[in-house]
């Protein structure tokens, strides 16, 4: 007889047992036994508050139309207004998006932002579609989202293959539709737009910042360490550049094109132009020293550090026996498995959880819709330093946390984030 899901499942989900919201729920089982009464709240962590996929249709340039699926998520707006990016990707889903907007629900609590966590998404591959179809579909789509969306409501931001000039876009749609230049509804835009200074880099300098302090920790000289890199875009190229620059060693990197070694270490700089110029590194094995090796290969790397900066669900049980790093750095959103965190831990392979790790750009992205509230911005040196700090500070609680319990960081960091969530919707009630 087939089996059927619990009555209190999502009915709009499906039941795959290693998709992104599966992840995503078995973390939230391993986190309730440690959250005594605030327990009673935790089912509001495994719905989201409100769930909204839109038909994009535009006009494309030889006067066909098309329909594309979008989605917005917000997962919980307990402690604040929604805050999540906007992903366009040929495989984005709605599980995927929910998974992603409750990840931003953990990050924003467990760094102490007053944000709740939010994502979106439309399902299309951006490089088929020209410059003013891109356009098009990205104004359409702010229109579509733009009953739940707002400064105060929720506020998107740059994901994958989205950009400034997207947000630039979306920013100015919505204070078309709303009648006043309204530039706190996105962050992530061009600075004179009303951007940050030191957005585009900050989620890959907070990898290097809590990278750093757990291998302080765990006794890892990042001088000399040997390092590999999935996806060498915003987060894992600045992680790169900056860990090379502390003195570290970069020796693989795999991206969509292809997988390249270098036994004596990429010259980043190199690197990242040949990535912006050709889209990909595997040009980079045409230099001496380099090679092009099969992509399986990247998770033999003899390295000490490991960064995964692209998609979620790289890291699976059979990778994860693998892997021969001393510390696991997630840029990326979900790369880890549940079971592969399981097989990680059992090898003594410390794991920096994505919802601390990759916080840095969630948190200038604070400062951004900060400074438009206010007109007054902020250096980049002082964007810096309290980027810095609030991450370490973060970081510092969190391996308390884990120390205290004998728990994961990652199970530490939700035990954090969901104290603070459950407390503010405990103290908040049910209405009506």
């Amino acid at each position: 007889m087939e089996q059927l899901p619990a009555a209190d499942a999502l009915s709009y989900v499906g039941q795959d047992a290693d998709s992104a919201w599966s992840t995503y729920l078995k973390q939230v089982d391993r986190v309730t036994p440690y959250l005594g009464h605030l327990s009673k709240w935790i089912d509001s962590l495994k719905r989201p508050k409100r769930t909204l996929i839109v038909d994009v249709p535009i006009e494309m340039d030889d006067g066909s139309v098309r329909h594309f699926e979008g989605y917005r998520v917000q997962h919980s707006l307990s402690r604040g207004p929604g805050k999540g990016g906007i992903r366009f990707h040929p495989q984005v889903t709605l599980d995927e998006v929910m998974a992603l907007s409750a990840w931003m629900t953990i990050k924003t609590a467990a760094v102490g932002l007053p944000f709740g966590g939010a994502k979106g998404g439309i399902r299309v591959d951006p490089k088929q579609l020209s410059q003013g179809e891109l356009e098009r579909m990205t104004r359409r789509y702010t229109s579509e989202i733009g009953v739940i969306i707002g400064p105060q409501r929720d506020i998107p931001a740059p994901d994958v293959n989205t950009n400034g000039q997207i947000m630039a876009w979306m920013m100015d749609t919505y204070s078309m539709n709303t009648g006043a230049t309204a530039t706190g509804v996105v962050t992530g835009k061009p600075v004179h737009l009303g951007g940050s200074l030191g957005r585009v880099k900050a989620t890959g300098r907070g990898v290097f910042v809590t990278g750093t302090e757990a291998a302080r920790r765990i006794g890892l000289d990042i001088v000399g360490a040997r390092v590999a890199v999935q996806g060498l875009g915003n987060v894992g190229g600045t992680a790169a550049e900056l860990f090379t620059h502390a003195g570290s060693v970069v020796v693989a990197v795999q991206d969509h094109t292809g997988t390249v070694f270098a036994p004596e270490g990429f010259n980043i700089e190199q690197a990242l132009a040949i990535v912006q110029r050709e889209g990909g590194i595997a040009g980079y094995a045409k230099l001496p020293g380099a090679e092009r090796v099969d992509n399986e290969r990247f998770w033999d790397a003899d390295v000490d550090i490991l960064i995964p900066a692209a998609l979620e669900g790289q890291i699976d049980e059979a990778r994860a026996r693998r892997i021969r790093a001393k510390l696991v750095l997630e840029g990326a959103n979900g790369p880890t498995l549940s079971g592969a965190d399981d097989v990680l831990a059992e090898r003594g392979v410390m794991v920096v959880p994505d919802v601390i790790c990759n916080a840095g750009g969630v948190t200038v992205s604070y400062f951004e819709w900060v400074q438009d509230f206010s007109s007054f911005f902020w250096t980049e040196d002082e964007i810096n330093a309290r980027l810095e700090k609030i991450m370490r500070e973060a970081f510092v609680h969190i391996w308390n946390t884990a120390a205290q319990h004998r728990v994961s960081l990652r199970t530490a960091t939700f035990i954090v984030a969901c104290e603070r969530i459950l407390m503010a919707r405990a103290e908040r009630g049910i209405y009506p």
